[in-house]
């Protein structure tokens, strides 16, 4: 498998603002404001540009502010393959304080049917057995629920490898529908809502991705924030867990694992090697502004720090 593709049907360009105290009602001066073109999958794909992995980014694109993610693949060499439409793509709100990131997202514009359609078409035009596809991101208003659940039924057959990294009525559709995607990454809080009970402990966390990974997700990735992530597939189940060293923003560190996964994935990895390769990516992200990785290096350097405790009770479950 030699090249990902993405698809990000709600794209946004988030604006990053920073300031020393965010509080509710007050007047503040920003420390610095900036704008990256954002939405998961091309967020993944910028981190996976920066690994070296061929990636296309499809999906749907505003035509008046297209130019920040013009510029994004133009300088990483990611193939453009978004469907310009009328009007702008929405701008998603970051506000930035030592207590951590309030996120302001919008809903964007309601999706054109026919234009939709010609994304999806791009997509399973370029899926083969050497592909993995990433489905990833939050649906624009008139976009139907079930939209993940057909892509991924209608990949099904072409060897495409398919992640999927949604939340909501479109992450329980597509784990619902008969055929599923390969992998998924729901956090703690898409897993609750996609089981109905609450996940206060890791055994409960544990237990949700084993009963997930038994509907038949071949890999299920389970983020936790500040401690760590949770793997579990056929080949057993593991945590995976980095301090980092510094913060410059959370903006996008969840894309950033699903970009180490995917990147891992492609290159053949096990899942010792998706959980510290993905795991790097997301504590090397944390470092950067915007959806950029370090240099290769200090990603491999990265991977070899993880800590990895097996989950022994998984693998014999």
């Amino acid at each position: 498998m030699n090249r990902v593709i993405t698809l990000t049907l709600n794209p946004a360009i988030d604006q990053t603002v920073s300031v020393d105290h965010l509080v509710p009602g007050a007047v503040h001066r920003a420390v610095s404001s900036v704008q990256n073109a954002g939405g998961k999958g091309v967020n993944v794909a910028s981190c996976l540009a920066d690994w070296g992995v061929p990636v296309s980014a499809h999906g749907l694109l505003g035509a008046d502010n297209a130019a920040p993610f013009e510029a994004l693949f133009a300088a990483k060499g990611i193939a453009d393959r978004f469907v310009r439409r009328v009007g702008a793509t929405r701008v998603n709100l970051k506000l930035v304080d030592t207590v951590g990131t309030t996120d302001i997202n919008m809903d964007g514009a309601p999706a054109d049917t026919q234009q939709v359609e010609a994304v999806i078409a791009s997509v399973l035009a370029k899926a083969g057995p050497d592909t993995l596809v990433v489905l990833a991101g939050s649906l624009p208003p008139g976009c139907p629920a079930d939209i993940y659940a057909r892509v991924i039924a209608q990949l099904d057959g072409s060897g495409a490898v398919v992640l999927l990294d949604t939340s909501g009525e479109p992450l329980r559709t597509a784990l619902d529908a008969p055929v599923l995607p390969d992998i998924v990454k729901p956090n703690a809080h898409e897993l609750s809502e996609w089981l109905g009970a609450s996940l206060d402990n890791p055994d409960a966390v544990r237990d949700a991705a084993l009963r997930l990974h038994r509907t038949g997700v071949g890999l299920v990735a389970v983020s936790l924030g500040e401690h760590g992530a949770y793997f579990r597939s056929e080949a057993g189940a593991l945590t995976a867990k980095l301090t980092a060293a510094n913060v410059a923003s959370t903006v996008g560190a969840g894309d950033a694992m699903v970009a180490g996964i995917a990147a891992a994935v492609a290159q053949g990895g096990d899942l010792l090697r998706i959980a510290r390769l993905s795991t790097a990516f997301a504590v090397g992200k944390l470092g950067l502004a915007g959806p950029n990785l370090p240099d290769t290096n200090t990603i491999a350097a990265l991977a070899e720090q993880v800590a990895i405790d097996t989950d022994v009770a998984g693998d014999n479950t």
